[in-house]
C-alpha cells in the first residue's frame, strides 16, 4: 500500500502532512486534518494544520467529536456540497484523535471508506512511534501550559483506554493540566491485566517526584515477574528508604486474570472500587493495608475477588469520593453509583471522562482542591477462539 510506505518513511514531525499529501494525492482529497485530543478530553487540536494556526474543535459537540466517541466514521456536508469524513485514530484501544478528510461529491462515491479508515488506523500506529522522537504530538494534546508536576506526571502514564477481546479500560485525571501526585498504570500479557490505581501524597513537584519513585519501583518489581503483593513489599521499601516515614502513597493494585475474571488485590491505602454487574452497584471494600512506605519492611497480602462477565468497575482516588459540595455534603458511594448507573450505556473509555464531570457538578467550584482520578474497567470473559 503506497499510503503506508510513504507514512513509515516519513520523518516523525511530518506524519499529519504526510496523510495529507496522501490523501490529496491519491484519493483526490481537498484536504485533511489530522487532530489529537487534548489532556483534559474536551477539544480536538490540528497537528500541523494546512492553513494557519491551529483551531481547536469541541470534543463534545461536533461531528469529529462524534467519531471520536463512537469510535466510528461520521460524515457531514457542508453548504458547497463537499463531503467530510470524520475518521477515528485509535490504537489498541488508546483513543488518540481524528483524521478530517474533505472530498468533493464524485471523489467521496469513488472512495473506500474501509481504505480510509485503514490509513486512519496505519497513521495512529505510526504516531505512538513517532512520539519516542519528537515533541511535535504532546504539543498538540494541549491548550494550556502544563505545570511541571503534570508534565511529570503525564510522562509516567500509559495510554488512556485499552481494549481487546476480554476488556476494556479507560482513565482520566482532573485537572488535566495541573495534577500533583495521582496516577494510575497498567500491563497487560497474554493472559493478565495488572492496573494500579495511585493517590498520591502532598502537592506540587514533591508529589509528583513520590508518585514517580513509586509507580518506577512498582514496574520494577512488575517486570521482574514478581506478584502483586512482592511488588507493594519493594515499593514501600524504596519509598521508606527515601522518605523514611515523613511520606507515603496509597494504592490499589489489580492483578486480573483475564480468562477466569479471577481478581488478586492488594488494598494499601485510600483509592475505591465499585461494582456494576446486572444492573446492581455494589461498593467492593477490601482489608486496607498500610500505604507504601509508612513504615519499614511492610508486609502485604493478596485478596481474591471474582468477576462475571459483563461486570464493569470503577475506580476513584480520594479526589472523587472525598469532594464535598459547597453545602457540605461529601460525594460519596451514592453518588458515585448514581454515576456509574447513569453512565452503563457508554464504552469504558468515556466513563471517567463522564463521571467527573458529574463530580464538577457537584463541586460546583469551576477548579478542585485535590487530583480526581476515576478509572473503569468492563471484564467480558473469555472469548471464544476462532
Amino acid at each position: 500500500m503506497a499510503a503506508e510506505r510513504a507514512l513509515r518513511s516519513a520523518a516523525p514531525h511530518r506524519l499529519a502532512r504526510t496523510v495529507r499529501e496522501v490523501l490529496c494525492g491519491h484519493y483526490d482529497a481537498q484536504t485533511a486534518d489530522f487532530c489529537m485530543a487534548d489532556y483534559g478530553l474536551t477539544v480536538l487540536r490540528p497537528v500541523s494544520p494546512a492553513t494557519g494556526p491551529p483551531r481547536a474543535v469541541p470534543l463534545h459537540d461536533s461531528a469529529a467529536g462524534r467519531a471520536f466517541g463512537a469510535q466510528r466514521p461520521v460524515e457531514e456536508e457542508d453548504e458547497s456540497g463537499r463531503v467530510c469524513v470524520h475518521l477515528p485514530v485509535t490504537v489498541r484501544g488508546d483513543r488518540l484523535g481524528v483524521l478530517s478528510v474533505t472530498l468533493s461529491q464524485q471523489a467521496r462515491a469513488e472512495t473506500d471508506l474501509a481504505e480510509l479508515a485503514e490509513l486512519a488506523q496505519i497513521l495512529g500506529h505510526e504516531v505512538v512511534v513517532a512520539e519516542r522522537h519528537t515533541d511535535v504530538y504532546a504539543q498538540a494534546r494541549r491548550t494550556d501550559r502544563l505545570t511541571l508536576a503534570a508534565e511529570m506526571q503525564w510522562q509516567l502514564l500509559p495510554a488512556r483506554s485499552s481494549a481487546r477481546a476480554e476488556y476494556a479500560l479507560g482513565a482520566q485525571l482532573e485537572p488535566a493540566y495541573a495534577i500533583f501526585g495521582d496516577n494510575f498504570d497498567w500491563s497487560e500479557s497474554a493472559d493478565r491485566l495488572l492496573l494500579y490505581i495511585t493517590n498520591g501524597m502532598g502537592e506540587g513537584i514533591e508529589a509528583s517526584l513520590l508518585t514517580s519513585l513509586g509507580i518506577n519501583a512498582l514496574r520494577n518489581a512488575r517486570r521482574a515477574g514478581l506478584p502483586i503483593a512482592d511488588q507493594a513489599a519493594l515499593a514501600d521499601q524504596a519509598i521508606h528508604a527515601q522518605y523514611r516515614g515523613a511520606a507515603h502513597l496509597s494504592v490499589l493494585l489489580v492483578d486480573l486474570e483475564l480468562a477466569t475474571g479471577r481478581m488478586l488485590v492488594v488494598d494499601a491505602g485510600s483509592p475505591r472500587m465499585l461494582r456494576l454487574s446486572e444492573g446492581a452497584v455494589t461498593a467492593v471494600d477490601f482489608e486496607e493495608q498500610l500505604p507504601l512506605g509508612m513504615f519499614e519492611e511492610t508486609d502485604y497480602t493478596t485478596q481474591e475477588f471474582q468477576l462475571r462477565p459483563g461486570d464493569r468497575l470503577l475506580f476513584v482516588s480520594d479526589g472523587v469520593h472525598a469532594v464535598t459540595a459547597p453545602g457540605g455534603e461529601a460525594y460519596g458511594r451514592r453518588a458515585l453509583a448514581r454515576a456509574l448507573t447513569a453512565t452503563r450505556l457508554l464504552p469504558a473509555a468515556d466513563v471517567p471522562a463522564a463521571v467527573l464531570r458529574e463530580l464538577r457538578a457537584h463541586r460546583g467550584g469551576p477548579e478542585p482542591d485535590d487530583d480526581a482520578l476515576v478509572a473503569c474497567l468492563d471484564w467480558y470473559g473469555k472469548q471464544p477462539t476462532r
